[in-house]
């Protein structure tokens, strides 16, 4: 019998400790437990020193519980590093077990709203926690009064979103009506409504990437550097991730082999440090650096 009471006792912290709140009839209902056991149960938490929130007639325990904090505090996040978590994890666009159940990890443990939080103003704060429920439950959105920056027009756009970027002040959607991958202001959009609707565009949703040179874009194009150590000490004072993609040559040069969305950026970078870099085995590169090259020349000539 001693047994059975703890582990209906066990099986209501646990539920109540999911990252929502629930009803005593929704908890009587899943754990098939009586209501008056559950709000003796309740009791016995808070008696114990279980921070037990009550939202209107809806229940949960607090992670920052001190039983928790202690049994927990070596692998506690706070709501700063949570944050930081979460963008690290939705500014990557992979959909591997792995990264998807890290996703749902951390929404089980810290509410959406603190996850979602941008730290600007309220309007934001809002459009982003809902576009993050409906990233987290692949569900449609609706950007009400989005304001295009090219028609100047408003207009409410139906999307699927599933990427957010640039620290969470954009996000990629699928837009359903014109069948493209878009990118959206957050900030833009006067409200965003969820819908009682299932993604059904999941495998056109295209990655989006962003290179080490900052630029951005679903497309990518290989190149391969040699670099000094003057080009090499500058780009990973810039990037350190770049770390990563270079490797040390025979002749004392570093070989940077790595993909861009754009060739601006790495443009500018070799231009800039022209006489401490050779560009290999990037043909299409090449041909864009000849094409500056000659546009600089003209420019100076006139």
């Amino acid at each position: 019998m001693e047994f059975d009471k703890f582990d209906r006792q066990l099986r209501l912290m646990v539920l109540l400790t999911q990252n929502h709140t629930l009803t005593v009839e929704a908890i009587s209902e899943q754990l098939q437990m009586s209501k008056r056991s559950i709000y003796r149960y309740i009791d016995a938490f808070r008696a114990m020193g279980f921070n037990v929130v009550k939202e209107g007639s809806r229940y949960r325990i607090d992670h920052s519980s001190p039983f928790f904090r202690q049994i927990t505090d070596r692998i506690h996040f706070t709501d700063d590093e949570a944050i930081t978590i979460n963008q690290v994890l939705n500014s990557v666009y992979d959909n591997s077990p792995q990264v998807r159940h890290l996703r749902e990890k951390l929404s089980a443990l810290y509410d959406f709203k603190v996850l979602a939080r941008h730290g600007i103003d309220d309007h934001i704060a809002r459009n982003l926690s809902v576009l993050y429920e409906a990233v987290q439950q692949e569900r449609v959105a609706v950007l009400h009064d989005y304001s295009s920056p090219n028609s100047g027009r408003q207009c409410d756009r139906i999307v699927e979103p599933y990427l957010f970027l640039s620290e969470n002040s954009e996000v990629r959607c699928f837009e359903v009506t014109t069948g493209m991958n878009k990118t959206f202001k957050i900030s833009r959009a006067a409200s965003v409504e969820l819908l009682d609707l299932l993604w059904t565009h999941k495998k056109e949703h295209q990655p989006f990437h962003t290179d080490l040179f900052h630029f951005s874009g679903d497309r990518l194009y290989r190149i391969r550097l040699l670099m000094g150590r003057l080009a090499t000490s500058l780009l990973l004072e810039e990037t350190p991730a770049a770390e990563s993609q270079i490797t040390l040559q025979d002749d004392g040069r570093w070989l940077l082999d790595t993909e861009v969305c754009s060739f601006k950026g790495a443009g500018r970078f070799v231009l800039g440090l022209f006489d401490d870099i050779e560009v290999v085995d990037s043909p299409e590169f090449q041909n864009y650096l000849n094409q500056r090259i000659h546009s600089l020349t003209q420019k100076i000539r006139e």
